[in-house]
């Protein structure tokens, strides 16, 4: 079994950042596809930046403002957020896939982080 566990939400004005981190714990390989996912009350989930080997991918409201990264020491994933929007409210979530990001199959979710950015 494995586990994900996130955390590093909190309420920041517009403008500021962030910092989430995701704890793999069990036999979840971190060399696969991971990802941050976020979803707002009333909206869909939403994917907003996966990762694997060598490659990173990114929704297009968040690049140049998120950077997604694996500490393979620490088995954390993280998703640095800078120049937070108001839009970027939502609880995100941390999700791993045995296999690479191409084929969009998570198996491990986290419980989520909530980020709330205030005008």
């Amino acid at each position: 079994q494995g586990q994900l566990v996130e955390s590093g939400g909190d309420s920041v004005q517009a403008g500021g950042s962030l910092r989430l981190s995701c704890a793999v714990s069990g036999d979840i390989y971190t060399k696969f596809c991971m990802g941050w996912f976020r979803q707002a009350p009333g909206k869909e989930r939403e994917e907003i930046a996966l990762i694997d080997a060598d490659t990173t991918r990114y929704r297009d409201s968040v690049k140049n403002r998120f950077v997604i990264f694996k500490d393979y020491n620490k088995k954390t994933l993280i998703l640095q957020m800078n120049k937070l929007e108001p839009e970027d409210t939502a609880m995100y979530y941390c999700a791993a896939s045995t296999a690479y990001c191409s084929t969009r199959q998570f198996t491990y979710w986290g419980r989520g982080t909530q980020v709330t950015v205030t005008i």
